[in-house]
């Protein structure tokens, strides 16, 4: 008869390999004494984060495993971990990763890099709230150029329900052109990052302005619906260039809670070529 597997011990297996990786000058710790193995002591460790030397040794031994989120916060500043670590940290111990407090507003370069690359596709980047980060020259020629015009929202959700444009008017986002599972999924998307982030004030100032302008906004915001994709066929307001169609797709990067928006030409949309054709020979 087989014997019974040793039920896994990840965490326990992660806290000893990060207490071994550090020296007790990398804690500011003196090295009073020589040591038989490298990396911090566990009592050292057990000091450092105001827990018991027996408790962090059940931890590791894999005898208690749910460790409380304070203990948590405290074993990942004394362990030097990263925020990637930490997210680790909680996700091995059956919990699920601290919040963030604001919504976050940074395009990795490699993020730069690739909407750059896609050249004669337009791409943008946005944030979780659906403000716009970056974007490529293709997007200025679909839509507007916004660092052109300064004024006009650059935020999704503020361009449709609050401030939209005027007919005829400068946009530099694409509203859907009142597709309402555009408008549907955005506002689920709005109702996920608001539960994600409840600290953000900006955000919750956002979704109040909507709420207080948009009569659409609010029975959205009310639905149980989590909407279609982001995603799908829609028209351009590009002043010159007609009604040209569109398929637009959204790529969520979890890592940095940011989005990537591109239009591609839909295949029986000339306008659409049109739009574009000048930067094939840019």
């Amino acid at each position: 008869m087989d014997e019974p597997t040793r039920a896994e011990n990840t965490l326990g297996e992660a806290l000893r390999a990060w207490r071994g990786r550090l020296t007790a000058a990398d804690v500011g710790l003196p090295a009073t004494r020589r040591r038989r193995t490298a990396g911090l002591r566990r009592e050292e460790l057990a000091a450092l984060a105001g827990v018991s030397v027996d408790y962090l040794l059940r931890l590791e031994q894999g005898r208690s495993r749910r460790p409380s989120r304070e203990v948590l916060a405290a074993l990942a500043r004394a362990l030097r971990l990263s925020p990637d670590e930490a997210c680790r940290l909680h996700l091995v111990a059956g919990l699920l990763p601290p919040v963030p407090g604001q919504v976050p507003d940074q395009v990795p370069a490699s993020v730069a890099r690739l909407v750059r690359h896609l050249g004669d596709i337009p791409a943008g980047v946005f944030a979780a709230d659906w403000t716009l980060l970056a974007w490529n020259p293709s997007w200025a020629a679909l839509l507007a150029d916004p660092d052109q015009h300064p004024l006009a929202p650059r935020n999704l959700v503020r361009a449709l329900f609050v401030d939209p444009p005027a007919p005829g008017g400068t946009a530099v986002l694409p509203t859907g052109d009142g597709d309402p599972d555009f408008t549907t999924a955005l506002v689920a998307e709005l109702r996920l990052t608001l539960a994600a982030y409840p600290d953000d004030r900006d955000l919750a100032g956002l979704v109040a302005q909507a709420t207080a302008a948009s009569a659409h906004f609010r029975a959205l915001w009310k639905s149980p619906s989590l909407g279609a994709r982001m995603g799908g066929r829609r028209t351009a307001g590009h002043p010159s260039a007609g009604r040209p169609v569109f398929h637009y797709d959204v790529l969520k990067l979890p890592e940095n809670d940011i989005r990537i928006m591109t239009c591609a030409p839909a295949r029986d949309s000339s306008d659409a070529h049109h739009t574009l054709a000048p930067l094939h020979h840019a």
